[in-house]
């Protein structure tokens, strides 16, 4: 390399110091540190003892782990496909350009910016058996969040009504994105109301639905805040979600390196489900208009 090529790579290595910096130690150094912890034993006050796949054999072999991560899947299925489809529909709709559209769409996005916790005790009072908004409306005295078999519906409700106006705003991104061109070559072709939907507007729209799909499961697998405020994974263990059992695993048992493989394991299975889902939209999908 001459001197000035040298010049040039070392100002843009120092451009891009600052960004590394954030990688290596908000991504890449928990990486190390949480792969470390899962070989050692810690009770999060006395000395740190290296105990090889102990832990991994502990927690391969829990079954309450395996139910957390069954909550977690079943979550994902009441979740993702909800709140994929009302997004998609409400993004139908501000995707029309007119007067307040933009006003709408903030309204939309303000559960997703509220803070989990926040949204999670405004719903337990709206789900509140006694005096709650919700029983009161219709007239009934229901236990939403301490009936086992309602606790898990309620609290996946309660996702869907925070992420539907995120998932719209891509929606809408998307079919803006459309060439008008193919949609009126599709209207010449006799391609109006569902047909322009089923044979148009979805093909088109295959790159955001693997973005809307994926990041949906990532969230969901992800849930913590608002499930610890409705239901602190109640009742029977019903919510007992995967970031809830390696919270309770990591601070409340002091079993920090249990906490550990468990989360690489939440790793595991998410890459295996991004794949997947790579895989089934890559063959599917046109990136070129």
């Amino acid at each position: 390399m001459t001197r000035r090529e040298r010049r040039r790579a070392a100002v843009s290595y120092a451009l891009l110091l600052p960004s590394l910096i954030g990688v290596g130690g908000f991504l890449l150094l928990p990486i190390v540190i949480v792969l470390w912890l899962s070989v050692h034993s810690w009770n999060l006050l006395g000395p740190i003892e290296f105990t090889g796949l102990s832990n991994w054999r502990s927690v391969l072999s829990d079954r309450q782990f395996g139910h957390s991560i069954a909550v977690t899947l079943g979550l994902t299925a009441l979740v993702v496909p909800v709140q994929t489809a009302l997004g998609f529909a409400v993004a139908a709709l501000l995707a029309r350009r007119g007067r307040g559209g933009t006003v709408l769409r903030v309204l939309y996005a303000l559960p997703w910016m509220c803070a989990p916790v926040a949204v999670g005790v405004v719903w337990q009072w709206i789900f509140a058996p006694t005096g709650g908004a919700l029983n009161a409306l219709l007239g009934t005295h229901i236990e939403w969040l301490s009936e086992p078999a309602l606790a898990l519906p309620a609290v996946a409700a309660v996702m869907v009504w925070m992420n539907v106006g995120y998932v719209a705003l891509f929606f809408v991104a998307g079919i803006r994105a459309i060439p008008a061109e193919i949609l009126d070559a599709g209207a010449l072709d006799g391609a109006t109301g569902w047909r322009r939907v089923r044979w148009l507007i979805l093909p088109m729209l295959r790159p955001t639905m693997f973005f809307v799909l994926a990041t949906g499961v990532l969230t969901v697998f992800q849930t913590f805040d608002a499930v610890y405020a409705l239901t602190r994974g109640g009742p029977d263990h019903r919510t007992d979600v995967v970031a809830m059992r390696i919270y309770s695993e990591a601070f409340d048992a002091a079993h920090p390196g249990r906490a550990a493989v468990m989360a690489v394991v939440v790793f595991a299975v998410l890459f295996v489900i991004t794949v997947a889902q790579h895989r089934y939209f890559r063959d599917r999908t046109s990136y070129e208009y």
